[in-house]
């Protein structure tokens, strides 16, 4: 049979629309010589069966390239070797970027054919474009396309500046920790059955070359041997191929992703961590449910693979056919690879025939398998009406407390005082129950004899010594101060502009009080203010001591009545007095006796100054 070689064509269009008038002319400008294809104009000649596109290909320019017939791809439909074993011959054409029109490609000190590869040394921007492998016979032909992307190197941006580019995906090793790898370069072998002599490789790991300065990690030959791996070794490794092929130097490089692993010499059976042994799940009735499992996955080198799910009565929730049921998986946590799963199964308007059902988490991976069942038990509903009455009254009872307490908490503490208090004459030696410092000005010294002491002797039954009144004729001074105050439980102040002037008795009663209080703890200072002081105006213990003093304001006439603020708060901080009453005080043995010694000492003052 006569045969006219003629230039097969692809176009965006369908073949079909191409005449045979313009297939004659094109055959006679290109001379009718191009040795592509044998196409016999008998029409017995077997149509072309179009594979259609797969994947693509991208280089950087001035790299070497080189593209795979994607019909080899499938080594049980086409074998390199058993295709010229049966007369077929590979073609491979072009198709330009912005361009319809297929060209053939001939062999030339760019463009190389091996087997079923088409290689280009190096690669050129014009290059880019789709790229056809036909594969025929007299008896079939198949054809399929691929693209090629030829990258500047302004479009492929490294990791990072001193980092080299590279256009295609890096690929990923996986090495256990505290264990050795050797890596190679990916398209090592390639290169070598191409070039003129043996290829040269340099690696390279965040910017640093070959030597890493360390032992764990050395360069064989070619080759990258890991001995110990660590965490900090992860990372993107560089290799670049260095060969010669025709005169020409040649290169290309290639990205590996290294990744540790836990070792494998720990235990990768999948576990299942929850629902644990005995582990109930709480579920109502007519509401939504949920189910969680949590298994920890660990990885397998040689088969990856796991999954975590759920089965309800033996069956996938694929083949249970109810949309009520639902699951979702997240990933929890991933150390090294090893993961931990969660799986919630979803049950929407669960029912009480649900309970009678098994549900079942299974975890697998290419060592093992667990499965665990989940106990379902349905929880009582709650009176939401009597609970929610129960609530509110409480939360009225508990502001109304609140209001009670923010108002009425001075009686309430006298109260509590009244009835638990421990009265403080049953506990220490003491004679006096308040021991009362003021100035001694005609103001001052009015409210202290009148008011002060009369309502706590006689309203409320202290113990109150006032040293002008309590004192003893020819007695020192300072001592008799510093024993009265030692033996008061409380050391009243009543502050006012003139209190505690330098060198005066009020000065000496406040130095006495605050020394016991610091020391001992046995006498507590209450301050009362008379009137109104700028904190400048006082003394330097007095401003230094306020902090933590009690203090008690008088309002003047607001603070007469014995039902004011002011009593409440004085008495909140003077002793515990049960049952105190009026004239309580001087019924007693000891109030008799305190006043007689008062009024003799009064006398006797009153004498002297008299004879004086």
């Amino acid at each position: 049979m006569f045969t006219v070689p003629v230039l097969v064509l692809r176009t965006v269009r369908p073949m079909a629309s191409f005449t045979p008038a313009f297939l004659l002319l094109l055959l006679t400008l290109m001379g009718g010589t191009r040795p592509s294809v044998s196409q016999s104009t008998d029409s017995a000649d077997p149509k072309c069966h179009d594979w259609g596109n797969e994947g693509a290909v991208s280089v950087l320019e001035g790299k070497a390239a080189w593209l795979s017939c994607p019909l080899f791809s499938h080594p049980a439909v086409y074998n390199y070797s058993s295709t010229q074993s049966t007369g077929r011959n590979l073609f491979w054409y072009q198709i330009p970027e912005g361009q319809d029109l297929e060209q053939p490609i001939q062999q030339s000190s760019r463009f190389c054919k091996q087997r079923e590869r088409l290689w280009v040394l190096p690669a050129e921007a014009e290059d880019s474009g789709q790229y056809i492998c036909l594969l025929r016979n007299k008896s079939s032909c198949s054809t399929m396309a691929m693209h090629l992307k030829v990258l500047r190197r302004v479009q492929a941006t490294p990791a990072s500046s001193c980092e080299p580019s590279v256009a295609t995906a890096p690929t990923r090793a996986l090495i256990p920790l505290q264990e050795g790898k050797t890596l190679d370069c990916p398209d090592l072998k390639d290169a070598a059955s191409m070039s003129d002599s043996s290829p040269t490789v340099n690696w390279s790991h965040k910017c640093n070359q070959l030597p890493f300065w360390n032992s764990d990690r050395q360069q064989r030959e070619s080759s990258l041997r890991f001995y110990t791996m660590v965490d900090q070794y992860q990372g993107l490794y560089y290799c670049t191929v260095h060969f010669q092929r025709g005169g020409k130097q040649l290169n290309f490089t290639r990205a590996i992703n290294v990744t540790a692993i836990n070792p494998t010499r720990m235990s990768k059976t999948p576990v299942i961590l929850h629902p644990y042994t005995d582990r109930v799940f709480h579920v109502k009735s007519n509401s939504r449910a949920t189910l969680a499992c949590q298994a920890k996955v660990p990885f397998v080198v040689e088969d990856p693979s796991w999954d975590v799910w759920w089965t309800v009565d033996g069956q996938t929730l694929e083949k249970l056919n109810d949309h009520r049921f639902s699951q979702s998986s997240r990933v929890l946590k991933d150390d090294h690879m090893d993961l931990t799963v969660e799986n919630v199964l979803v049950i929407q308007d669960f029912q009480s025939e649900d309970l009678q059902r098994r549900f079942n988490c299974s975890v697998k991976n290419a060592r093992g398998f667990e499965s665990r069942r989940a106990v379902l038990e349905e929880e009582a509903s709650l009176p939401s009406v009597e609970l929610g009455c129960g609530l509110g009254v409480t939360l009225v009872l508990m502001l109304l407390l609140f209001v009670v307490y923010h108002v009425f908490w001075l009686e309430l503490l006298l109260l509590y005082r009244s009835w638990f208090g421990t009265d403080e004459r049953h506990t220490d030696e003491k004679d006096f129950d308040v021991y009362i410092s003021y100035a001694r000005n005609g103001e001052e010294e009015q409210f202290v004899l009148s008011t002060l002491r009369g309502v706590l002797e006689n309203e409320f039954g202290y113990s109150v010594c006032i040293f002008d009144r309590d004192s003893l004729p020819g007695g020192t001074i300072t001592d008799e101060t510093l024993s009265f105050v030692a033996r008061s439980r409380r050391l009243l102040v009543v502050v006012s502009p003139g209190y505690a002037a330098r060198g005066s008795q009020a000065l000496l009663e406040l130095k006495a009080g605050l020394q016991g209080m610091a020391l001992g703890g046995h006498l507590r200072v209450i301050l009362v203010q008379f009137k109104p002081v700028q904190r400048q105006d006082l003394v330097r213990e007095l401003r230094k001591a306020q902090v933590a003093l009690a203090l008690v304001r008088w309002r003047g006439d607001k603070s007469r009545e014995l039902s004011s603020r002011f009593w409440k708060r004085l008495r909140v901080e003077l002793p515990v007095r049960r049952g105190a009453c009026k004239g309580e005080g001087a019924s007693s043995t000891e109030g008799v006796l305190l006043r007689l010694t008062s009024q003799n000492s009064t006398n006797s003052q009153t004498g002297l100054i008299s004879t004086a």
